[in-house]
Formats: C-alpha cells, sequence, structure tokens
C-alpha cells in the first residue's frame, strides 16, 4: 500500500506541474489576444493590404512587433498558419487526469461527506463524471438560444450559481469546489474543442475552396473566446481552493464560492476595460469590498466554546489526542496506508512541533472542523473543544 501511496503521489505532482504548466500556456494566450484586440489601431495606420481591420505595434525582448487583424480572412493564407489549441486540450487533459488521481482515487475522503448526501465513492464518482457533460449542454444551450449581452452575463452567472449549489449538495466542500472548477474548465476546453476550432477551420476551409467566409463563423468563435477569458480567474481559484479550508467547509460554501467567481470575473472585466481606455474604479472597488465583507463574514466565531470543560487543559490530554487522531497521518514515519511520508510536511512527533504548528491545528480541527481529513480517525466534538480551549490559553506545552 505505501508502494502505490508513493506512486499516485510522484503521479500528482507530474500531473499538477503540467496542469499548471499548460494552463499559464492557455490563459496567457486568452490574456494576450484580448488584450490584442483591445489595443488594436482602427483604423489601422500601417496596413499591409486593404482587408486589415486594425494593427499594432509593439516592443518585447528587444524587438518589434507588428500584429494585424483582418476583417475576415487574408486574401491568400499564408504558411505555416498558427493554431491555438493544444494548450486547451492538454489543460484539460491534465485537469482531469489530476482529478483521478487525487479525487477519484480517494472519494470516499474528498468526494463523499455524509452529512451532504448518504452516497458512496463510486456514486460520487459517477455523479462527477455525469455532471461535466451536463454543465457543458446546459451552456452551449444558453449560448445558441438565449439572450445575448446584458441579459446573457445574467443567465449565465446564475447558471454558475446553480452549479455551486448542486455540487454542494452532492459532495463535501471541498470535493464540490473542484466539481463546479472541473465543469468550468470543460465548458472553456469544449468552448475550443466543438466551437472555436470548428470555426476557424470553416473559414480556413471556405478560403481555399475560394468562397467568401462567412463572418458569422469569426463571432461565434469569438463569442465563446471571450467567455473562456472571463471563466479564467474563477477557475484559476477552485485550482487553489483546498489550500483554503475556511472558504469551502462554510456553511454557506456554495455562495462563497459563487461570489468569489464574481469577483474573479468582476476583475477579469476592469482588466478588459482597461485594454480598451475605460478602466474607472468601480469595479476594483467594488471586488475589493466585496472581498473584505468575505473575510469577515468567514472569520471564526470562537467554536465548541460552549461544551468546553471547566478548568485548565493540560498539554497531555491534547497531547493524547493529537497522537490517536492527526499522528497517523502527520508524522515522520506515518501508518496510514495511503500517506508514505508526512502529510503536506507537517509533522506532530514532538511537543515544538505540535506548538508551531498550533493555530493550523485550531484552524483545521476546530474552525473549519476539516481535520482530520473526512475524520477517518473519528476526532470527537468534545476532543475539539479540548483542543480549543488549550488554544485559547496559549497552547502551553510544558
Amino acid at each position: 500500500m505505501a508502494i502505490e501511496a508513493y506512486v499516485l503521489d510522484w503521479l500528482n505532482l507530474v500531473l499538477r506541474w503540467a496542469h499548471v504548466i499548460t494552463g499559464i500556456a492557455w490563459i496567457g494566450s486568452s490574456f494576450y489576444f484580448m488584450w490584442l484586440d483591445a489595443r488594436l489601431n482602427v483604423p489601422p495606420r500601417d496596413p499591409e493590404g486593404p482587408d486589415v481591420a486594425g494593427d499594432l505595434w509593439a516592443v518585447h525582448g528587444g524587438g518589434f512587433y507588428h500584429a494585424q487583424k483582418y476583417r475576415i480572412a487574408p486574401g491568400e493564407l499564408p504558411e505555416p498558419l498558427h493554431w491555438f489549441k493544444w494548450e486547451a486540450y492538454a489543460t484539460w487533459l491534465t485537469g482531469f487526469l489530476l482529478l483521478t488521481v487525487v479525487y477519484y482515487a480517494n472519494a470516499e475522503a474528498l468526494l463523499v461527506d455524509p452529512a451532504v448526501a448518504g452516497i458512496s465513492g463510486s456514486t460520487a464518482i459517477v455523479l462527477s463524471l455525469a455532471l461535466l457533460p451536463a454543465g457543458w449542454l446546459l451552456y452551449d444551450a444558453l449560448c445558441r438560444f438565449g439572450p445575448q449581452g446584458g441579459a446573457f452575463a445574467v443567465l449565465g452567472a446564475l447558471l454558475v450559481l446553480g452549479l455551486c449549489f448542486g455540487a454542494s449538495r452532492l459532495f463535501g466542500g471541498r470535493g464540490a469546489f473542484m466539481q463546479v472548477g472541473i465543469m468550468l474548465g470543460t465548458i472553456m476546453a469544449a468552448n475550443v474543442w466543438r466551437v472555436i476550432i470548428p470555426s476557424q477551420k470553416a473559414l480556413v476551409a471556405a478560403k481555399l475552396a475560394g468562397s467568401a467566409p462567412d463572418p458569422a463563423l469569426g463571432a461565434r468563435a469569438k463569442q465563446r473566446s471571450v467567455h473562456n477569458n472571463y471563466l479564467t480567474l474563477p477557475v484559476v481559484f477552485t485550482m487553489i481552493s483546498p489550500h483554503f479550508a475556511f472558504t469551502y467547509s462554510h456553511r454557506y460554501g456554495w455562495l462563497v464560492l459563487f461570489l468569489l467567481f464574481v469577483g474573479g470575473a468582476a476583475v477579469r472585466h476592469w482588466f478588459n476595460l482597461r485594454n480598451q481606455g475605460r478602466p474607472g474604479a468601480v469595479l476594483p472597488v467594488a471586488a475589493l469590498a466585496l472581498g473584505i465583507a468575505l473575510a469577515v463574514a468567514l472569520a471564526p466565531r470562537d467554536p465548541g466554546a460552549a461544551s468546553t470543560p471547566a478548568g485548565d487543559v493540560s498539554f497531555a490530554r491534547v497531547n493524547r489526542i493529537i497522537q490517536a487522531r492527526c499522528v497517523t497521518c502527520h508524522s515522520a514515519a506515518p501508518d496510514h496506508p495511503t500517506a508514505p511520508v508526512a502529510a503536506a510536511g507537517v509533522t506532530f512527533d514532538t511537543p515544538r512541533e505540535i506548538k508551531a504548528w498550533a493555530p493550523r491545528i485550531h484552524e483545521r480541527a476546530v474552525a473549519t472542523r476539516t481535520m482530520p481529513l473526512a475524520n477517518l480517525t473519528g476526532m470527537t466534538d468534545g476532543e475539539r473543544a479540548l483542543i480549543a480551549r488549550w488554544y485559547a490559553s496559549g497552547a502551553p506545552v510544558d
């Protein structure tokens, strides 16, 4: 079992690294082309032909660049013609494989929460897989048959809100956050695979056939590309959310996730407006106010105080709890079958280590109640209350 866990750790490392690398490439190209479209000189200043709609001069890395965008297509297609698609496909594939290695391989701990839904790990996996195409189909139908402009933004936000709420009723907090993230990531990748690239292929095919390309194809691809741009920051948050238990462990975690998505999209919109020369201060101030409001709302509220036994709590009692409930994974020599090394590199083998990690112990075991993971070692409410009392008295280890 230790060897299997070690192999999974290596897969986790390699896939996570690859996912970050490919994600940077995909998001970077999205940011760049949104910036480029907004900054083009219209009409162009130095066009190479009458079909050029806009151009831009730039300097980077010691060289000068002249970028041009055509109204529909150039008179003759150049060779080679570079496509931007593999970044999206590779990001989704590494993300899905990472989801499999981390969440599906540990579904009972990371997806299932008996307090949320009485489902098995295998059922949670099936539901997770089924929701990926379901989210895309709902979004795609909204794009094809729904309104445009501000009305679409409202309906799209309601769709995301529904996804957040629905996932929170099927999976544990951490798993729900990640499920919504992979659903939005699937929408983004499917936009490239099912709409953007086919539209661009049709434009190229029309040029090669000597017929006039359909401008609607370019407009449809641009619409989905813009949608992807606004989803980037929300999806990036879900990638890092497992590190911040105070977000996904909250009673209204689904609303926390949605509001963080709104803040991320607002920041992205501000950058897009700024690129168009319309910066303004409303959006960044609103995003900052939303962040402050969330920070206040999520602040700990002295959990466990009502059930804490009277009297001082000795370190010996707390240490017995930690050794029984936490050291299974958090030790230089852990004995949990899925932890060949100390989880997250955190060890509680000595009083000094426990003292050093006391704030985190309190946060995860008492404030957010997200540790032990899935409460596999059975920490009781009374034990959490003892830890709370010990921490409030200064976390002494003498």
